[in-house]
């Protein structure tokens, strides 16, 4: 009996570290997928967006975002083909290669998420798609090794826990056979209900466990001997799991940097709501704000920087939030400096209610997030669009409430920045129109189709051709000459302007430095470039000037800069250095628009510009409006006595001409002197 009850109990330890050992490890594994199914699902959903607009710099943070998350041993972006875009490197060296892995093909062929584990690697992918159409995909490998590792402590500990308990009860089973042969029966039996019951108990919670429920009693025992020991051993096992499953969740469902709700979880929450909300007659609102220029912070402070911004717009939202009285608000963040806002109306007045407040609550974000932000000793101005859509007036679905509230988000940055727009069914045909254009202005220079005219510029006192100001001009395949006013505001929203701005600064020195003296001007003619504020805010302007000047061979003095005044005091005290050294370089620069701007006497001195061109609003009436004149007057007048030259633009009548020529001004430009021309129509103007 004694063999028999040896070999029971033996066999039983066995069975439960078995039971154990797969519990554990499904369950680990389990947890790992299950993480790593939302991670990507989350990443999948954030990067919907930047991969559809071809955003490389917003796919590149959310890349890095995952990369640094734990237990992550590699991010992959594909596109629809299987060739990788990002692999959250700074210069994703394997940008363009197609991925070759075993999981590869079955990979780019999944409609759903696709997991499969090779050895201690988890790889877990996810397809992106806007409506049907499928734009590629996310992948992300996990290490198994915490998993392991994981593992193995715990089975270590309970094999501990067993062997002392095995040691034990063999000396008291020979102490039993040698003393008390008599009462073996007795003691067998209680043996039996001393060891078997309890580690049956703790087989069926290690089960319990293995299903999930972490809920599930562990016996609880007061016994001070090896089977005390191994039953709270198995207690704290159980709590670890429980709270490394809680640490999964959380990871899974809220923000790492702001604490906020992610994408997931919103999006989770936004269904459930519109769920309940069906047939109820009841209205949401969801804002969807996104901060103005935040590519300009990371660009100029670093990450670091971009991280406290981010850390401050979450709580000023959240201070605007909580002003909001009698709503139901739920606050996430998407990733980047995407924000969104859910609003539930808490009164009896559902519908009036939500639009009201999501009027107040739009006007509050915009007024918190406009107020400068102190990092690092220095004011960050950046401000945010905001963009609301109704349920179920603009959407009936989770999908198109969000695409609404974002297409009105693009609709308030194209409205200029720092304010708030309902959506409305005509947004829908201008985004479209305007995706379009993004998309043909890709490449338009190489295929001919962009190109750059010379506005002559004449000094004023003797008429002669002193330069002219180079203009970029798009002719459309199908739908022909665009305005510049059109299809600069999407280059610079998009970004494409500072390729462009580089392509036409270099094509501008190529050709001026051909140019010949004309006639009377007695030195060659200088060339005018029109800078964006993205390229100012690059970091990178001063480079591409001299690199255009060493290519082409133009000499320095002959280029001249523009740049608006909201370009430049939108970040003074870097523009002022970068301008700074461009002056240094021998390159003059000339504030473009002045008077339409801040036009501030301290803003000119600290600046320090060779030159500043009034608006042609001023021109237009300058014959008919005594304020117009005296307007101009006054700043030819304060240029003169800075030392900085004046040129005037639209000059269209020789009224004005004149008008200019009596109060000195020191060169002009307009119709009425000459449109703008291509190159070799200037070229034979010179000579």
């Amino acid at each position: 009996m004694m063999v028999l009850l040896w070999n029971r109990q033996q066999g039983s330890q066995r069975e439960i570290v078995g039971i154990v050992r797969e519990s554990t490890h499904a369950l680990l594994a389990e947890q790992m997928r299950a993480g790593g199914e939302a991670q990507v699902r989350q990443l999948a959903d954030a990067l919907a967006n930047p991969l559809y607009y071809f955003d490389l710099d917003a796919i590149g943070i959310l890349t890095r975002a995952a990369l640094r998350a734990p237990d992550v041993d590699y991010v992959l972006v594909y596109d629809a083909d299987g060739r990788i875009l990002h692999d959250g490197s700074g210069d994703i060296a394997a940008y363009g290669r197609p991925m070759n892995d075993p999981f590869a093909a079955e990979i780019v062929a999944a409609k759903g998420p696709h997991t499969r584990q090779n050895g201690e690697l988890l790889d877990v992918s996810y397809p992106i798609s806007i409506g049907e159409e499928r734009l590629g995909g996310v992948r992300i490998g996990y290490s198994m090794a915490t998993v392991a590792r994981s593992e193995g402590r715990a089975l270590d500990g309970l094999r501990a826990g067993f062997d002392d308990v095995n040691r034990r009860s063999l000396n008291w089973l020979l102490l039993l056979c040698c003393g008390f042969a008599a009462v073996s029966l007795v003691g067998a039996a209680i043996l039996q209900r001393m060891l078997v019951k309890p580690i049956r108990m703790l087989g069926d919670a290690a089960r319990e466990i293995e299903a999930g429920n972490f809920s599930s009693p562990v016996p609880d025992s007061r016994r001070e001997d090896e089977l005390g020991d191994l039953i709270r051993t198995f207690g704290r096992m159980r709590e670890s799991v429980a709270r490394h499953d809680r640490d999964i969740r959380r990871v899974a469902y809220s923000d790492a940097l702001t604490g906020l709700a992610n994408r997931l979880a919103f999006r989770e929450s936004l269904e459930q709501r519109l769920r309940e909300q069906q047939g109820a007659g009841c209205q949401l609102a969801l804002l969807f704000a996104d901060l103005d220029d935040f590519k300009r912070v990371n660009d100029t402070l670093g990450h670091e920087a971009g991280d406290e911004v981010l850390l401050q717009v979450a709580a000023r939202i959240e201070r605007a939030v909580q002003g909001v009285e009698g709503a139901d608000t739920l606050v996430a963040r998407f990733g980047g400096d995407e924000f969104v806002i859910l609003v539930q109306s808490g009164g009896p007045e559902p519908d009036a209610g939500v639009r009201g407040k999501a009027i107040r609550l739009a006007e509050a974000l915009v007024l918190a997030l406009s107020e400068p932000m102190l990092l690092h000793g220095r004011q960050v101005l950046l401000g945010a669009s905001v963009g609301v859509a109704i349920f179920p007036e603009d959407a009936g679905s989770a999908s198109l409430l969000m695409k609404n509230g974002d297409i009105a988000m693009y609709q308030a940055k194209m409205a200029g920045k720092n304010c708030y727009r309902f959506y409305s069914r005509t947004m829908d045909l201008a985004i479209e129109r305007r995706v379009r254009m993004e998309h043909d202005l890709r490449g338009a220079w190489d295929r001919g189709e962009l190109s750059l005219v010379y506005q002559p510029i004449y000094r004023t006192r003797d008429r002669v051709l002193v330069g002219a100001e180079a203009l970029l001009r798009w002719n459309h395949p199908e739908d022909g000459a665009v305005a510049p006013s059109v299809f600069i505001d999407v280059a610079e929203q998009s970004g494409l302007i500072e390729n462009i701005g580089l392509l036409a600064l270099r094509n501008a020195c190529a050709e001026a430095a051909s140019w010949p003296v004309p006639p009377g001007a007695g030195e060659p003619p200088f060339v005018s470039v029109n800078v964006s504020a993205r390229q100012l805010g690059s970091g990178d302007l001063l480079r591409q000037v001299a690199g255009a000047l060493q290519q082409s061979g133009l000499a320095p003095e002959r280029l001249h800069l523009e740049l608006t005044e909201t370009a430049v005091i939108s970040d003074e005290a870097n523009a002022v250095a970068l301008l700074g050294r461009l002056r240094q370089l021998g390159v003059k620069v000339w504030l473009d628009d002045f008077g339409t701007g801040y036009s501030s006497l301290s803003h000119l001195r600290r600046v320090q510009a060779d030159g500043l061109k009034i608006d042609r609003s001023f021109i237009t009436d300058l014959l008919r409006d005594p304020d117009d004149l005296a307007l101009t007057s006054a700043i030819i007048a304060m240029a003169h006595s800075m030392g900085v030259t004046v040129v005037a633009e639209g000059v269209e009548r020789v009224g004005q001409f004149d008008l200019l020529r009596e109060r000195d001004c020191d060169l002009v430009q307009g119709y009425w002197l000459g449109h703008p021309q291509s190159g070799q129509e200037f070229t034979a103007l010179l000579g």
